[in-house]
């Protein structure tokens, strides 16, 4: 099928990439993520643009935060992007003269995942992103599962704990409240004001205070020991391992891949997820349990499998 761009959108940069069929980068472009929708719009086809340079493309992936309509053209909603019913698709290869599509950039980086990292081998794979919140995709039958609606896989909005914690989707005890890095924190933040001296480590890292514990911190205090950072770590993977057993009992996959930046910190992370999976598993001690995997990809895996889902002619049901 030839050259394809992956878009990424972040908050402070869009970036494109050229890519392969095999996975691999070949060359970026960065632009400055602009505060406007419209001029994030033009700042997209400026990426692609300046990623193309050079290279015969054939189509484009974005991968954008929010929820995309089922033909991959539409963006119904966006968290951090004011924008409703926007016809991304249309507008983007209007400025660009290229085949557009559209991906949620969860799912798109669950598909990077599933082809060219962690997921490989695998037909049935469930993937989950643990970060500032709590995303995911749905590979069953090596196919991306979307949903009638194009709008499946937001993992983080299952509602974990009736009446439970606020979310910023406006509903309780979702499970990235309880399953993200800013559950993280807050754990971190209230074990260290209940027994400081159990944090000793931790607060040394930030100014002193319970309020100034950061999660790069809890990182660091967590590999040297520290109490409270380790049980902060532990409470996490309580309730990410939760709620793969749920996954489980829906899904039926053959792995789980943990992607987003909490997957960085590797076993440190992963073993009591493994752990917690284990414990909550419906029927645990007598059926094949799911591997539980680090993402391999990274922060790439949003753009590469943004530029391979373009590949696709029609929308993977």
């Amino acid at each position: 099928m030839g050259l394809t761009i992956g878009v990424d959108i972040g908050g402070t940069k869009i970036a494109a990439g050229v890519v392969d069929e095999e996975g691999n980068i070949l060359s970026t472009f960065k632009v400055p993520t602009p505060t406007t929708p419209e001029a994030i719009v033009d700042a997209i086809a400026s990426a692609v643009e300046g990623a193309r340079a050079g290279h015969e493309i054939v189509g484009v992936g974005i991968g954008a935060a929010g929820y995309v309509n089922r033909q991959r053209s539409t963006v119904y909603f966006a968290p951090n992007i004011d924008w409703r019913n926007e016809p991304l698709k249309d507008e983007v290869q209007e400025r660009t003269g290229l085949p557009v599509v559209v991906e949620n950039d969860a799912n798109a980086a669950a598909w990077g995942e599933y082809r060219f990292g962690a997921g490989k081998g695998h037909r049935n794979v469930i993937c989950i992103t643990l970060g500032t919140g709590l995303g995911g995709g749905i590979i069953i039958g090596n196919k991306l599962r979307r949903g009638h609606f194009g709008v499946a896989a937001e993992f983080g909005h299952i509602r974990m704990v009736p009446d439970g914690l606020l979310c910023g989707c406006g509903s309780q005890g979702c499970w990235e409240q309880y399953a993200s890095g800013r559950a993280l924190v807050r754990y971190a933040k209230q074990r260290a004001n209940a027994t400081p001296e159990r944090a000793e480590i931790l607060l040394r890292l930030g100014d002193g205070t319970p309020a100034g514990i950061e999660g790069k911190h809890i990182s660091v205090a967590a590999r040297q020991g520290c109490p409270v950072a380790v049980d902060s770590y532990r409470e996490l993977a309580r309730w990410v391992g939760a709620g793969l057993a749920d996954l489980a009992s829906l899904f039926d996959p053959s792995a789980f891949i943990v992607g987003g930046g909490l997957s960085d910190e590797g076993e440190l992370v992963l073993d009591p997820i493994r752990k917690s999976y284990k414990r909550w598993l419906v029927g645990g001690n007598w059926r094949p349990v799911a591997d539980v995997l680090a993402a391999r990809l990274g922060n790439k895996a949003g753009m590469v499998g943004a530029a391979d889902l373009a590949r696709e002619p029609d929308p993977i049901m």
